[in-house]
């Protein structure tokens, strides 16, 4: 089976249900379907072949889905981007990718033409609505009036996708995936949440995200779901769509549920609809999640722990085991086997530290052109993800740091994620980031980097003496420092190199 044929299907199936809604506009899977039919026989008309690369520098809308259905169905291979990204850092990613085209917003369009001047090969740049630039073509141009299915014989070992990490310790890598991984990443995701076609889900994540497109949207569609798909992330908007639509899914990174927590009337809506709230790709604080739950009046959330290079996927936490285990990552997802390993590759016993470790049915199959770091990322058919974690008694298992962001102090192993949960359980504080900053006496001095509550000064000796009552004392920060808010990337992953390196700037 290949990615976009389950919209082919449940167009056959059920044509005229609601597949997508997005900015006013609403679509059918027979309309929406015969619009990805037309748009995928245009980009065969343009002359590429069967494996080219076609980038996506658009923000979340159906424009985005009809694209990158249109891309796989033509038997091409497609490049999502993510369009905070400069032109310097698109070009990289273009040429890295060897894309041949690039679909992209108006709004972007500037940015894409400068990207592309900066490679060394040439792009067909396609712009939605209208193009600007004399080298770009307009979006109407490359569609046509054919609605025909395209005989493009694609089997489930095509290669349907490139996704690129999130790049938080320096140039991304493009996980390369197959068609039938990415429909195995919708099989897993669905008897994880045991979805069904009645479901109804929000888009708020960015497309570009595997979570958002392989987990969540493109599952959505192989099940025959209703989306609504939000442009961009509006707390209120989130809010007062799910009780519109009486909605009943969604997945949000934790810097979305804090703005949701933070909507002043957020007690007016009617959010009953809701029965699968789904969090990850950065660790949520247990009071967070506790005053999610209190928001949407479920303990129905599900904690998916996983990396791009595994589809994504890894453990996942059921809404039943929150109750007993919070905080936790979880236990394997289907479809995957996870380990806790030491060096040598022998388990931990539980409640040691080692490295968390993965292999399944929805593993990417390399990082393209990048044959080296492919080689170390695997080891004995294993995907190494470079993430800390211990593993319970009871087969549970917690990331609690990368292994990048470890801090020694004083010889002391501090791990980040552990001083994170106490301090954000602090009622003072919106968010928090621990880093390890270089000290004469400690080797590096353990620093949390503080966004207070709005008109909220922190008390810093009363902080202390909090953290005193939660973790050992040589991990309790020696230095507090404040920020209005956080860097994150778009996966919401704080960018903790970016703190470090500002912060070591300033002492020197």
């Amino acid at each position: 089976m290949h990615v976009s044929e389950a919209l082919a299907i449940n167009a056959t199936r059920h044509p005229n249900k609601l597949i997508f809604a997005c900015e006013g506009r609403e679509y059918t899977y027979r309309q929406f379907n015969e619009e990805v039919n037309r748009l995928a026989h245009g980009l065969l008309a343009n002359g590429y072949h069967k494996g080219d690369k076609i980038g996506i520098f658009m923000k979340n809308s159906d424009h985005f889905m009809l694209v990158f259905l249109a891309i796989v169905r033509a038997g091409f291979v497609a490049v999502p981007i993510n369009f905070r990204l400069t032109s310097t850092e698109t070009s990289y990613i273009l040429e890295q990718s060897e894309a041949k085209a690039v679909f992209c917003d108006d709004v972007f369009e500037e940015t894409v033409v400068g990207a592309s001047a900066k490679t060394e090969r040439s792009h067909d740049i396609i712009v939605q609505p209208i193009a600007q630039h004399a080298d770009s073509v307009d979006w109407a141009t490359v569609r046509t009036d054919d609605t025909s299915y395209p005989r493009v014989f694609i089997t489930g070992t095509d290669d349907a996708e490139i996704l690129y990490t999130s790049g938080t310790t320096g140039y991304p890598k493009g996980a390369l995936f197959d068609h039938q991984t990415v429909v195995n990443v919708h099989i897993s995701y669905t008897l994880c949440l045991t979805l069904t076609s009645e479901h109804r889900a929000l888009c708020i994540a960015p497309l570009f995200h595997s979570a958002q497109l392989n987990g969540m949207t493109l599952t959505a569609i192989y099940l025959g779901m209703f989306t609504v798909i939000h442009r961009d992330f509006n707390p209120e908007a989130v809010l007062a769509d799910i009780e519109k639509y009486k909605l009943s899914a969604f997945f949000g990174v934790p810097a979305m549920y804090t703005a949701l927590l933070q909507v002043p009337n957020k007690e007016q809506y009617d959010l009953s609809t809701i029965d699968k709230c789904m969090y990850g790709a950065a660790p949520m604080a247990p009071a967070l999640i506790e005053s999610a739950m209190q928001l949407f009046g479920t303990r129905s959330f599900y904690n998916f722990c996983g990396m791009t290079e595994a589809g994504p996927g890894g453990i996942f936490l059921k809404p039943e085991e929150h109750d007993t285990k919070l905080g936790a990552g979880g236990k394997a997802m289907f479809l995957y086997n996870t380990r806790v390993v030491d060096e040598d590759m022998n388990d931990v016993a539980p409640g040691e530290i080692g490295e968390f470790i993965m292999r399944g049915a929805t593993i990417m199959k390399e990082y393209y052109r990048k044959p080296e770091e492919t080689q170390k990322t695997f080891r004995d058919g294993w995907l190494m993800t470079g993430d800390l974690a211990t593993i319970d008694e009871d087969g549970y298992i917690t990331v609690v740091d990368r292994k990048k962001d470890m801090i020694i102090s004083g010889g002391e192993n501090v791990y980040s994620v552990e001083v994170e949960q106490v301090l954000n359980s602090h009622p003072d504080i919106l968010e928090a980031a621990t880093i390890g900053l270089p000290d004469e006496k400690w080797g590096e001095s353990v620093t949390a980097v503080i966004v207070a509550k709005p008109n909220v000064e922190i008390d810093e000796e009363a902080l202390i003496a909090y953290c005193r009552e939660h973790i050992a004392s040589y991990k309790i920060p020696r230095k507090f420092l404040y920020e209005d808010a956080l860097p994150r990337n778009a996966s919401g992953k704080i960018l903790k190199y970016q703190l470090r390196d500002e912060y070591i700037k300033t002492q020197v």
